[in-house]
């Protein structure tokens, strides 16, 4: 079995306010089903109040992150046999969160 990041960036997410509350419904259903289905390792949302902090091999920080790098947005990390079945699950969380989904493997 193989684990796989499901992410978007908070940018693809284009919502109203009315909209939200039914998203966080749906996408909440399908992440239920991932774990029935016994293929959920974890899922959360970036903070994105909390400024990122990019840490040196010395110790040192620099706050602000890669910079470059946007880490924001929606994460799950599931566990399944095939890459098929990970694009499954995204095309699912893509129809919950309204957005598309990225797919990575976890090595």
């Amino acid at each position: 079995m193989t684990q796989y990041a499901i992410w978007f960036p908070s940018e693809a997410m284009q919502l109203t306010a009315e909209e939200f509350p039914q998203v966080v419904i749906d996408s909440n259903a399908v992440v239920e089903e991932m774990k029935a289905a016994g293929v959920f390792v974890f899922a959360g949302g970036v903070d994105e109040s909390v400024e990122p902090v990019l840490v040196g091999r010395d110790g040192s920080r620099t706050p602000g992150g890669f910079g470059d790098r946007v880490f924001d947005g929606g994460l799950t990390v599931i566990e399944v046999p095939t890459h098929e079945d990970a694009l499954q699950w995204a095309a699912r969380l893509a129809e919950g969160c309204r957005c598309p989904q990225e797919v990575r493997v976890i090595a």
